[in-house]
């Protein structure tokens, strides 16, 4: 399939520009890279040129269509994707200011440096001395994760698809590098809310259903005192009003005699005949 081709399926807003850099990429991978020994078939390999040469030229690129017209999963697209921008020694870049501008959110900008450098520190920190010289934060996935928290923390509205795929990542990646992010840097990346445990607020439930005259009412349950359920407004009005008493012994009264009734009436079955009676045939006794 040519590049052409390929890029009129991806809608790419500036295809003349792309396909040319694309294809410059294309040969370069022929003569650097052995793609073949890496699993990538020509079709991948020219939708990887295309995505690669998409994000050079700063075009918004559409990762899913990508994967499905390459005929491989997202983890194998994923995983050929740097292998191949790797082989060709290609390092997809992502600047804070050029997102902030994207999304229009500008006054991030120091925040998100601000908490890039702590997770920095920290990460290495917590790493043994024999790691941390090969610790590698230039990855396009930590300032797009960093971005994306800041804003959601801030509570900023940031596409989280269109992030990963200018990251050249996964979601899967993603999400462990925003928990990571989370875990060591909470007082910058993380979001407190404050909630019940759904597991002790079942478990007082059932305490209470067992005992319910122990019931209260900030539990949220109900009490098997009649007056509680009524509200204020009903309770002085029913006070107030002498006579609903007298109507109240006069009703259940009434269902008494009621029920009295029924449990001494006795029935009487009535006697069925199921012969048919045809006239001139009785028998005289």
């Amino acid at each position: 399939m040519d590049l052409t081709d390929i890029a009129r399926k991806l809608d790419l807003s500036e295809p003349k520009q792309v396909v040319r850099k694309a294809a410059e990429l294309r040969r370069m991978s022929d003569l650097q890279f052995d793609s073949s020994s890496a699993g990538i078939g020509e079709i991948c390999k020219a939708v990887i040129c295309l995505e690669i040469a998409a994000n050079m030229k700063q075009v918004l690129f559409d990762r899913q269509t990508a994967i499905r017209l390459s005929g491989m999963s997202e983890k194998a697209y994923i995983r050929s994707f740097n292998v191949m921008q790797n082989g060709i020694g290609i390092k997809n870049t992502l600047d804070i200011r050029e997102l902030a501008i994207r999304f229009g959110c500008v006054r991030l900008i120091p925040l998100v440096q601000k908490g890039l450098s702590l997770y920095k520190q920290r990460f290495i920190a917590s790493l043994p001395p024999s790691r941390r010289a090969s610790a590698d934060f230039t990855r396009p996935v930590f300032t797009a994760t960093g971005f994306y928290l800041c804003a959601k923390k801030h509570k900023l509205k940031v596409d989280k698809t269109k992030l990963i795929e200018l990251s050249g990542t996964s979601e899967d990646e993603f999400s462990s590098v925003s928990t990571s992010m989370k875990d060591l840097c909470h007082d910058v990346f993380g979001v407190s809310k404050e909630k019940k445990d759904p597991k002790s607020v079942k478990v007082n439930r059932d305490l209470l259903d067992v005992l319910p005259e122990k019931r209260q009412d900030e539990d949220g349950g109900y009490s098997s005192d009649e007056s509680k359920d009524l509200s204020p407004c009903k309770k002085r009005k029913r006070q107030e009003d002498p006579k609903y008493e007298e109507w109240k012994s006069v009703v259940v009264e009434s269902n008494k005699q009621n029920k009295d009734k029924v449990a001494v009436k006795k029935t009487k079955q009535s006697q069925l005949n199921f012969f048919k009676r045809v006239p001139g045939t009785e028998v005289g006794v």
